[in-house]
């Protein structure tokens, strides 16, 4: 009798122990998918997270800024050497006369541009990696990444025809919430192609990544 007890009480032990394991499964799975698979925002995480490591203000994360470093790559989409540098520099004044109004932002609203990343590479890469291995190459990004005069950040990404990935972030020293500002409420120009941060809209639903290059992010998502 005592036997039988014994493994009742270790049945129910082993029982409680799967329940607790499968609970923490599905609650990691549900804050994977708090960023709906937009890979812009996990970025800007990334960005901040690096700041706050170093005792650095976090960043607000802008969402004109994400639609026009969205632009950014998207009119430079097709202009990446072999060793992953975009070969394309456009205008300084584009950033008033197309990307802005393209994306919907406000002129009365235009802030200043403190500086910007850009990168490309043959093939998409979670967040982290395009972070490490794409747009913080060198100590000079870095620097940029950690400077103190920025208050805001955006990010745009987009895949070329060809199969290229190109990221953009852009930074200001603008007023929360008071530069850059998005018409219609916030909800800006609904970008065709790729993915921004801080958007209001899903990435495009256009061409599909393959599902195993985006284990992390769900199988979702982006471009062209």
């Amino acid at each position: 009798m005592m036997m039988v007890m014994k493994k009742k009480k270790h049945y129910i032990r082993c029982c409680e122990w799967k329940w607790i394991v499968l609970c923490q499964l599905l609650l990691a799975n549900a804050v994977c998918a708090s960023h709906h698979g937009n890979p812009a925002n996990d970025l800007v995480d990334i960005i901040n997270k690096n700041r706050t490591a170093q005792k650095i203000p976090e960043l607000n994360d802008s969402p004109g800024l994400g639609c026009m470093a969205l632009q950014y790559v998207e009119l430079c989409k097709d202009n990446c050497t072999s060793n992953g540098v975009v070969n394309c520099k456009p205008p300084e004044d584009d950033f008033t006369e197309v990307f802005g109004p393209n994306c919907g932002v406000e002129l009365p609203t235009f802030g200043t541009i403190t500086g910007h990343v850009v990168g490309c590479q043959a093939k998409y890469l979670e967040p982290s990696l395009a972070f490490s291995h794409v747009l913080v190459k060198d100590s000079k990004a870095l620097s940029l990444i950690r400077n103190k005069s920025h208050t805001e950040v955006g990010v745009g990404l987009v895949g070329a025809r060809k199969g290229s990935f190109f990221w953009c972030i852009l930074f200001s020293d603008g007023q929360t919430n008071s530069t850059f500002v998005l018409e219609d409420n916030g909800e800006g120009i609904k970008q065709k192609n790729g993915c921004y941060s801080g958007s209001t809209f899903p990435c495009s639903s256009g061409q599909r990544i393959p599902t195993n290059a985006l284990s992390r992010l769900e199988g979702t998502l982006i471009l062209v």
